[in-house]
């Protein structure tokens, strides 16, 4: 059920920036905000390898957008392929589904970082859900500023 939820919202991002052109995904909400659809599906690529890899996994990660420099790059869209990055979101998902294959929901991991918190596979699924869930609402009203579009 956590799988089909998080599926279902992976695919909603995907829907709200179908038929839209490179200009059109990296078209910002509103001003002061610089937030984007195409920003939106580089940071929740990203996110998909923080959470499933590198935290449950315990994998090594090679970002493709965040440096120590610059934490916040998966935004900045100015000069962004957008269909590299929905292929970079559509591995990091592929990525994400195999490092948690076999494996336990009661699993636990302590997160990588400074808080050093203990979660587990469960609460990692729950989190996504409601990460995209967030974000897809976010999705949803820029999508309907740049061409009226809305729903689902």
């Amino acid at each position: 059920m956590l799988e089909g939820w998080l599926d279902y919202h992976r695919q909603t991002l995907l829907l709200k920036c179908a038929g839209l052109t490179a200009e059109q995904l990296r078209t910002a909400s509103v001003e002061p905000s610089g937030l984007t659809l195409l920003g939106l599906v580089r940071h929740l690529a990203e996110v998909e390898a923080w959470r499933f890899r590198e935290n449950f996994a315990g994998e090594p990660v090679d970002y493709p957008y965040y440096t120590p420099d610059d934490p916040d790059a998966d935004h900045d869209v100015s000069a962004a392929d957008a269909e590299a990055d929905f292929a970079t979101f559509h591995r990091e998902v592929a990525l994400a589904r195999a490092a948690v294959v076999g494996r336990s929901l009661d699993e636990t991991f302590t997160e990588v970082g400074p808080k050093r918190r203990t979660f587990n596979l469960r609460w990692v699924y729950v989190h996504m859900i409601e990460e995209y869930a967030r974000h897809n609402g976010h999705a949803d009203l820029i999508r309907e500023r740049i061409d009226g579009v809305v729903g689902e």
